[in-house]
């Protein structure tokens, strides 16, 4: 059974580089959705075209604009500070800046202009939002919150802001609220693939699982190359003991991605719960080399080898479990046994005793209660 929450193999929502959150396409080539919002003409032509503003102002939102819509964002930059210079007070200006920074990473800039113009504009639902990425991009999870619930109270009417207030959420590990969140976000735009895999996530994550993978088929259904969406299922149906339906989906997910060392190692790890000893080799080795700093691959390779007769290839990639989590017990246990099978009885005996030191000390993460039967 999988030892952790379900989570996104090879980064993670704490990274700010996350699938899910890139301003650019990332490795799964899912885009923020500001994106989708904000490129078709939002930003300059939704604000209140009665100003009467100078045609030099007017040349540099278009300007602004256009280089938004080629991702041009440097450019975008530009010109809205120029639009900005000009006229303080015009609100388009203002939002193009917050978006174009933004996009650039610039972050402090943008959560500065964001400010700026939020005491400027405090009913203006978009800048509220953008802040609040501004801010869940440059790590206040806190500040980014409050930001985008008020951007919501101000346009609720917007999957969005639903959407990207329910990634904080997830962040700082409220899969309750987050839950909420994509539910009221599907209601607006049933279809989106990529909130029925987060809403199965947070499903998953507060033991709602068979919730959770229909989440995941829905969202397979909508999109069939849904990323991740496979790896998810995958994930769910193994934490109900599901092994060979679990093994099939990671399977597919490993089509797509065959060189993530987290899908690898999960599918080794399935693989090993249902004997498949060879197979399981295979793959937890190549999850060992491409990612040296997971313990559990390490550990599940030692094990597998073990378990296939091979006790000296199985010890080092023990001592690698170890070396990378000296405090869990597990690796000990089989490093003990691995060691007895060598014919090295006094480095067995100082295993078999250390492991039974940490199992003491700590018991509530040893052994079975870490997810493992040693």
């Amino acid at each position: 059974m999988p030892r952790a929450n379900c989570a996104i193999p090879g980064e993670t929502l704490a990274s700010r580089a996350v699938v899910l959150f890139r301003l650019k396409s990332g490795r799964s080539g899912v885009r923020l959705l500001l994106a989708s919002t904000v490129l078709g003409s939002l930003l300059l032509f939704s604000c209140n075209a009665s100003w009467a503003q100078s045609a030099d102002v007017q040349i540099q939102l278009r300007s602004g604009q256009t280089a938004l819509d080629a991702d041009d964002y440097a450019r975008a930059a530009a010109s809205f500070e120029r639009a900005r210079q000009i006229a303080p007070d015009n609100l388009a200006a203002n939002r193009g800046l917050v978006l174009s920074y933004l996009q650039l990473g610039r972050l402090s800039e943008a959560v500065q202009i964001g400010q700026e113009s939020v005491a400027r504009w405090p009913g203006d639902a978009q800048l509220q939002h953008w802040l609040g990425l501004a801010y869940f991009k440059a790590n206040q999870t806190s500040a980014a919150q409050t930001a985008l619930q008020r951007s919501e109270v101000l346009d609720g009417s917007r999957f969005d802001i639903h959407f990207d207030l329910a990634l904080v959420l997830l962040e700082q590990n409220q899969s309750d609220r987050a839950a909420a969140e994509l539910e009221r976000a599907l209601q607006l735009e049933p279809s989106r693939a990529i909130a029925h895999v987060l809403l199965g996530r947070a499903y998953q994550n507060t033991n709602r699982t068979l919730r959770a993978i229909e989440q995941f088929r829905t969202a397979l259904r909508a999109d069939p190359g849904t990323p991740l969406g496979h790896y998810h299922l995958a994930f769910a149906y193994a934490s109900l003991g599901r092994n060979s339906e679990a093994i099939a989906e990671y399977q597919k997910e490993l089509a797509r991605v065959p060189d993530n060392p987290q899908v690898l190692y999960h599918l080794g790890h399935c693989l090993l719960e249902t004997g498949k000893l060879e197979e399981a080799i295979v793959h937890l080795k190549k999850a060992s080399d491409l990612d040296r700093t997971n313990a559990d691959s390490a550990y599940d390779l030692g094990k597998a080898l073990l378990l296939a007769g091979q006790p000296e290839a199985g010890v080092a990639a023990l001592q690698r479990s170890i070396a990378i989590k000296p405090t869990d017990p597990s690796p000990h246990y089989q490093l003990a046994r691995a060691l007895e099978k060598s014919g090295k009885t006094d480095e067995a005996r100082q295993e078999w005793q250390r492991f039974a030191e940490l199992k003491k000390a700590q018991p509530e993460i040893g052994g079975m209660a870490a997810g493992r039967t040693q």
